[in-house]
């Protein structure tokens, strides 16, 4: 009798496949004191174990690269950061010295590391546990003279289940044989779950126990896009679920049809459909989606995964790359937005108690107007290879809007000096994230180009609550009627002022958000290349008149429970 588990769907699509269990090795050793005799072999295991390590993670990190580009391969730069930093090694060689074993010094110091990073209310800083959990298990495993599990040798169709899937299995999963994966713990924003995105590979992730009910070598359903996951299925069950792999996948072929046409509702209102990226060679798959241009390009991966700043010149190159890739599409870049979750080991960034609210993005790069500076003129000199438009993240002031929009023009003016040529016509705009900015902006509206709603932190500041806290997550609220109402300020001021708004943030992409969005006037939605599509069929099946009521209605209703039977009410009639 099949057995349906519940758990998160982290990636669209169906699987249909014999289960392959990822079984860890017993990484289990007996704690002891070492003989003065026995340190010598300890600290050359230690040393061998971790030099072993680097070589796999660097292989592993160039196959990433190869499969799914630069900003997931940054993972593996951060472990091998992990496996040269000297205050992670120096504490292991100094228990070594002090006679305990190898295996006892490596998983002493990972264990006060992990507490450390994981008390700490930081998501990035929380990653970095995950980090060091996963190039410890690989250390421990040399240590030992143990094998990892390798999903690179999977030679045959199979769903992967296991406890979790480290950035490190991931990343060696091949398309080619891995159809699905399914795991016990996990969220829509785990690496495992990303990753399994951009490589298009259905997955479910945080069901408790598949690992328990799933048996080696049977027939095992993943509906990526539910979530549901069917253990032991019946033959009709396995032949309904074949015609819904059908339909999913002929959706597919039709949505491609798409490609080319132009984002208009059914009676012939234009919005612009863009994609987010993190990298110059994300323009591809937004390319390939159909997208009407880049709504965030987002700068920090130029930044992260390396030991140093980028220069001027490595930018420009990634920056040109992009505005050609687009090919006269418009490109919106957003400036460096360092701090809150995402650091740099190289920069001495304070450590703060609510780094989200604190020194990051346009007040970091205000301070450090060296490193700002560099950007702005990389930014310039690349206007000349496309439609560039140069976005200002976390403004909360008019104030810190005109000193960085002072900055950006004193640099164009150093460069015409040195006989450099920038174009005359770049849009300079901001991102809306903080409701000041929302409230106030039929004032911002007379000095920026354009808009562009951040709706991730819009969403956590103006309800107050910590979208990655358990216990206030349920206020993380994408269509409650006071988010709507900020918007609806921002789109209004800048239809006044005859400018435009476009949004970067997830909700620029949600099915439910998407009609609310039209009937308040939004000019662009930016999302993940992968979602263009079913927006543009979306769109092209709403009436922007209806819409507009729709709207209306919503910004009165009380509650999201009341907008969302709107939506239902409106777009099923």
């Amino acid at each position: 009798m099949s057995n349906i588990l519940k758990g998160i769907g982290a990636s669209d699509g169906i699987a249909i496949e014999k289960v392959y269990s990822l079984e860890e090795p017993d990484l289990s050793f007996k704690k002891k004191t070492i003989e003065e005799g026995e340190l010598g072999s300890e600290l050359e295991n230690f040393k061998n174990s971790f030099n072993q390590s680097k070589v796999e993670v660097t292989k592993i990190r160039n196959h990433a690269e190869e499969v799914v580009g630069p900003e997931h391969a940054a993972i593996f730069d951060a472990h091998l950061l992990v496996l040269d930093d000297p205050e992670f090694l120096g504490p292991i060689e100094t228990a070594i010295n002090g006679l305990k074993s190898a295996p006892q010094a490596l998983v002493e110091t990972r264990d006060q590391f992990v507490t450390i990073f994981e008390s700490m209310d930081n998501e990035y800083m929380q990653e970095r546990a995950a980090d060091i959990k996963d190039v410890s298990k690989r250390v421990l495993a040399h240590m030992l003279g143990k094998e990892l599990p390798n999903p690179a040798n999977i030679s045959e169709p199979v769903v992967i289940v296991a406890e979790d899937l480290t950035p490190s299995d991931t990343a060696q999963l091949d398309k080619k044989f891995v159809k699905g994966f399914v795991t016990n713990i996990g969220g829509r924003t785990s690496h495992s779950a990303i990753m399994s995105r951009s490589l298009e590979i259905p997955a479910v992730v945080g069901t408790k126990n598949v690992t328990e009910e799933a048996v080696i070598g049977e027939t095992i359903i993943v509906d990526g896009t539910t979530g549901d996951v069917i253990i032991h299925p019946s033959e009709d069950e396995i032949l309904a679920y074949r015609e819904k792999e059908k339909e999913v996948l002929a959706e597919k072929e039709e949505l491609l049809k798409l490609v080319d046409s132009k984002t208009e509702t059914n009676d012939g209102v234009h919005v612009e459909l863009a994609a987010n990226i993190g990298t110059p060679e994300d323009v591809e798959g937004a390319v390939r989606h159909g997208a009407e241009g880049v709504g965030l390009f987002r700068t920090e991966f130029l930044y992260m995964g390396r030991n140093e700043l980028p220069t001027e010149d490595e930018q420009y190159e990634s920056y040109k790359a992009v505005l050609e890739g687009m090919d006269g599409k418009p490109v919106v870049v957003r400036t460096i937005d360092i701090g809150g979750d995402k650091e740099l080991p190289y920069l001495d960034l304070p450590k703060e108690m609510n780094p989200f609210l604190g020194y990051r993005a346009i007040r970091m790069a205000l301070e450090n107007q060296d490193l700002f500076r560099t950007q702005l003129r990389a930014l310039l000199r690349s206007s000349v290879h496309g439609n560039l438009k140069i976005m200002f993240p976390m403004i909360a002031t008019l104030e810190e809007f005109n000193e960085a929009k002072a900055l950006l023009l004193e640099e164009k003016e150093n460069l015409k000096s040195e006989g450099i040529e920038v174009k005359d016509d770049i849009e300079v705009g901001i991102m809306v994230e903080i409701p000041s900015t929302a409230v106030l902006a039929d004032q911002f509206a007379k000095e920026v180009d354009f808009f562009s709603i951040g709706t991730n932190d819009l969403i956590q500041y103006t309800m107050a609550a910590d979208r990655m806290n358990e216990k206030v997550s349920y206020l993380y609220q994408p269509y409650h009627p006071a988010l709507l109402r900020l918007i609806q300020n921002v789109i209004q001021a800048s239809h006044n002022e005859g400018k435009w708004t476009g949004m970067c943030g997830e909700m620029a992409g949600d099915t439910h958000a998407v009609p609310l969005l039209l009937g308040l006037g939004l000019d662009e939605f930016s999302m993940s290349g992968t979602s263009i599509l079913k927006a543009r069929r979306q769109i092209s099946e709403l009436n922007k008149a209806d819409m507009e009521q729709l709207a209306s209605a919503a910004l009165k209703a009380k509650n999201t429970e009341d907008v969302l039977k709107l939506v239902k009410e409106f777009t099923e009639r």
